[in-house]
C-alpha cells in the first residue's frame, strides 16, 4: 500500500526541492524496517520467553506442581524398575531441579539450548503431540513450561524431546528452535514408535484418534512397556464414549484398558483448565502378558473413515505404506 502511494505521488515529489523530498521518505523507510517480520519475530520471540518463564515460576511454587512431582515419580520409578534401570539415579535427578529458559544471549554459538543442563537417566526421550498455540493461549503455554520443568525433572535433554502442533505459527516454531527441542516438520498423526528406547509421550487434550494411533504404532508388549503417556485420562475415555463405539472407532484403546495402570493428576482451582482429565499411565509387563496372542496378531492400521467428530487433523500426502511398525 505504501509503495502505491508513492508511485502516486512521485510526479508532485519530482517538483519539490531535493531536501523535502528526501525529508518525507525517511519516516516510510522506518516504518519499513519496523514492519520487517523477522524483527518483528524476534521482538515477539522476546516476549513469548519472558511469558513462559513466568508461567513456569508459577508452576514451581503451586500446590499442584509439587503434586504432580510425585505423581510423576511413582509412576517413573515402577516403569524404570520393570525396565531394570537404576532407580537410585532416578531418585537422584527427581531430587533436583533447576531449570532457567534460555534467552537468545545465553546460548554460545553452535550449541543447543539447554543442553548441558541435565544427563540422562536410562535414555529416556520424550514425544509431544498438540499443545496447541501457547504464543498467544495461556493453557497452551502453561502445558508447555510444565513439558520443559518435566524434561529437567527426568534428566531429558531437550534435543532428545520432539514436538508437533500442525496449528503452530512460525513464531511459536522459532521459540521452540531457540529452547532447543526439535520441531517435526511432518504431520505423524501420533503414529511414532519408541524404536526399542524408553520413551515419555505428552499429549495433553489430544483427540482420542492420536492415542488410538500411537498404541498403534506400538503395539507389541515390548515396545508398549517402554512407554510413559501423560494425557487424556483412559479411564475418563471408557466412561465417556460407548463401549461399542470405543470398540469400533478406537479399537486399541479399548483393548489396552486392561492392560494399562493409570494415576491421576491432582486437581487444583489455579490449573484446573490446563491439567483437567490428565493422568499418567504406564503399561506392565505382567499385564501385557496376559493379553492372548490374537490380540496382539491383529494390527490393521486404523482408517476413521466412519468415524464421526473425528478430534485430528489428518495428513493427506501420507499414506498407509509410509508408515512402519516396530
Amino acid at each position: 500500500m505504501a509503495a502505491a502511494a508513492a508511485t502516486t505521488l512521485e510526479p508532485w515529489q519530482a517538483a519539490a526541492p531535493r531536501r523535502r523530498r528526501s525529508a518525507a521518505r525517511r519516516p516510510r523507510q522506518r516504518e519499513a524496517a519496523a514492519r520487517d517480520p523477522e524483527t518483528e519475530i524476534e521482538a515477539d520471540s522476546g516476549v513469548a520467553l519472558r511469558r513462559i518463564r513466568e508461567a513456569k515460576e508459577d508452576l514451581l511454587i503451586s500446590d499442584f506442581w509439587s503434586s504432580a512431582l510425585e505423581t510423576i515419580n511413582s509412576c517413573l520409578t515402577k516403569h524404570l524398575e520393570q525396565l531394570k534401570c537404576p532407580v537410585r539415579a532416578v531418585s537422584d535427578a527427581l531430587g533436583n531441579l533447576h531449570l532457567d529458559l534460555p534467552d537468545e544471549s545465553d546460548v554460545a554459538p553452535g550449541s543447543i539450548p539447554g543442553e548441558n543442563l541435565v544427563t540422562r537417566p536410562c535414555h529416556l526421550k520424550c514425544v509431544c503431540y498438540g499443545i496447541g498455540n501457547f504464543a498467544t493461549c495461556v493453557i497452551a503455554r502453561n502445558q508447555l513450561a510444565f513439558l520443559l520443568l518435566l524434561l529437567e525433572k527426568c534428566q531429558i535433554p531437550r534435543s532428545h524431546c520432539w514436538v508437533y502442533d500442525p496449528l503452530f505459527s512460525q513464531l511459536e516454531i522459532t521459540i521452540l528452535n531457540t529452547l532447543g527441542v526439535i520441531v517435526l516438520s511432518e504431520n505423524e498423526e501420533g503414529k511414532r514408535s519408541v524404536c526399542g528406547e524408553p520413551t515419555i509421550f505428552y499429549m495433553l487434550h489430544c483427540g482420542t484418534a492420536l492415542y488410538n494411533n500411537l498404541l498403534w504404532s506400538n503395539w507389541s508388549a515390548d515396545a508398549l512397556s517402554q512407554m510413559i503417556l501423560i494425557g487424556n485420562s483412559f479411564r475418563g475415555l471408557q466412561e465417556r464414549l460407548l463401549a461399542r463405539i470405543l470398540q469400533k472407532n478406537y479399537p486399541y484403546v479399548a483393548k489396552i484398558l486392561k492392560g494399562l495402570e493409570e494415576l491421576e493428576f491432582p486437581q487444583t482451582s489455579q490449573f484446573m483448565d490446563v491439567f483437567n482429565d490428565t493422568s499418567i499411565h504406564w503399561f506392565p509387563v505382567q499385564k501385557l502378558e496376559q493379553f492372548s496372542p490374537d490380540i496382539w496378531a491383529s494390527r490393521e492400521e486404523p482408517d476413521y473413515q466412519d468415524c464421526e467428530d473425528l478430534e485430528i487433523i489428518r495428513n493427506e500426502k501420507r499414506t498407509a505404506t509410509d508408515w512402519k511398525l516396530p
